[in-house]
């Protein structure tokens, strides 16, 4: 995984890849490199899956999947189906990542046919983007003002995900990138994150990303995404 400024965050495999049914608190933009993406039942050559929404995801090739703000796309909190994408679309999301993985022509390219970010309040983005820091959640609500009740109600309202769920997802990106830079071991990553233990992080990863943190490890993981290779299902490997 890795971080492009706040609230973006890109996988990238060079091979066809499928995670166990998940739920993440963002939007999720799958964009294969030739092949296609399978949701459920629905297959395209790419797909935006909203946050919140529980499934399963697999690819016949190599791919990218960029993870944005639940506020990046209109209709967060009421979206209950994934947006196929055709090949066109994809292609031209793929092109404006690029493989400098520059979030700021992705987002804009998104915008041009999902729509422009929902305004939210400046309150909720602060404490979206610093809650994973934070040792208690009452220090964030503190921070911007609230109440901590009144805080996770506003959150909830506007964003559709709860300020909870929020921060482990925050959590789960500062470990998971600790591990793909490589040099520290689970156990150590999951406790820099702010995790109670290796467990808790597993549980973490399975739950809102449908893998396990083994397979997000150096040799595992590849940025560039450059393999066309179609296969049959049952040559993919597992999470």
């Amino acid at each position: 995984m890795f971080t492009v400024g706040h609230g973006i965050s890109v996988f990238a495999e060079s091979r066809p890849y499928e995670v166990t049914r998940h739920r993440h608190p963002a939007w999720k933009l799958v964009l294969p490199a030739g092949g296609h993406v399978s949701v459920g039942t629905d297959a395209g050559a790419g797909v935006l899956v909203p946050p919140g929404l529980e499934h399963g995801c697999g690819t016949s090739s190599g791919f990218v999947a960029v993870f944005l703000e639940p506020w990046r796309v209109p209709g967060a909190a009421h979206a209950v189906r994934p947006r196929r994408l055709d090949a066109a679309r994809t292609r031209r999301l793929r092109d404006a990542l690029g493989p400098q993985l520059d979030g700021a022509a992705l987002r804009a390219e998104l915008a041009v046919f999902a729509g422009p970010p929902t305004a939210v309040d400046a309150r909720v983005r602060h404490a979206v983007l610093t809650c994973g820091r934070a040792a208690r959640l009452d220090a964030v609500a503190a921070d911007v003002g609230l109440s901590p009740a009144r805080l996770r109600t506003l959150v909830r309202t506007e964003v559709g995900i709860p300020l909870g769920t929020l921060r482990q997802w925050e959590r789960l990106r500062t470990a998971v990138g600790s591990l793909v830079q490589g040099g520290t071991d689970i156990a150590e990553a999951a406790t820099a994150a702010g995790f109670a233990d290796q467990a808790h992080l597993t549980r973490t990863v399975r739950r809102l990303a449908g893998r396990t943190p083994g397979s997000l490890r150096p040799g595992l993981l590849d940025p560039h995404a450059t393999s066309g290779r179609r296969v049959d299902p049952d040559e993919r490997r597992g999470p």
